[in-house]
């Protein structure tokens, strides 16, 4: 199959023609819909520890870094360890949430097209992975970063960075975009010189994730796609 060139839009903005050699996407709450067991495990694990919280003060706080999260919290330092470890054992998310509609033909498309994807997640591997198989799309997503892997977290850039060089694009973030729902994941998309595409979900609203440096904004992942690619 001969690859297209996708062509750039501007959701609500003059187009501007950029060339698009890679994607890279945030895993939860922009492909697969585990936001609402992010927050049902924090909620139980901050009432557990006896600071309740409510959705508010979650998306208010809210960054991929969860020790910073805790911290934002105010809980002590030496605490943030064990109920970190306490809210993975709450989390359900790796084995119930489901994909995002239209994620997975998403996907397909852009790999169709000939552009290089991957995931660059705070998700650890070892639940990240078994959801990649269990929804079919490991094979689509071969350059993959984890939260557990030996690097700065969101927003720091290293991540992304690290996902582009496995997929032999190093030097190369201008022709790659990042596609995420938090302000963190655009905020890293500008550290790593990439185009950060925004998602809106419940954590950030347009104006939100443009401000934290997105260039688009779109409803999902797959109604980028489709004004991506046509």
């Amino acid at each position: 199959m001969t690859a297209r060139r996708p062509r750039a839009v501007m959701g609500r903005r003059p187009a501007t023609i950029v060339v698009v050699r890679a994607v890279l996407f945030d895993w939860d709450g922009t492909l697969v819909d585990t936001l609402p067991f992010m927050y049902a495990a924090t909620q139980l694990v901050m009432a557990e520890y006896g600071a309740p919280i409510t959705w508010d003060d979650y998306r208010r706080h809210f960054t991929p870094d969860w020790r910073l999260l805790y911290r934002r919290f105010l809980l002590p330092e030496d605490a943030i360890e064990s109920v970190g470890d306490r809210w993975w054992a709450l989390y359900r998310g790796h084995d119930e949430a489901v994909l995002l509609p239209g994620a997975a033909d998403a996907l397909r498309r852009l790999a169709g097209a000939g552009l290089a994807l991957g995931i660059v997640t705070a998700g650890r591997r070892d639940s990240v992975e078994p959801q990649l198989e269990r929804h079919g799309l490991a094979a689509l997503l071969p350059a993959r970063v984890y939260g557990d892997d030996p690097f700065e977290p969101k927003p720091g850039p290293a991540g992304l960075l690290h996902a582009l060089e496995t997929l032999g694009m190093a030097g190369h973030a201008a022709d790659a975009v990042y596609v995420g729902d938090a302000l963190d994941d655009m905020r890293m998309a500008v550290a790593a010189g990439a185009r950060g595409i925004g998602i809106r979900t419940d954590l950030a609203s347009e104006i939100e994730l443009r401000d934290a440096g997105a260039g688009e904004v779109w409803g999902s992942v797959a109604a980028w796609v489709d004004g991506l690619l046509g």
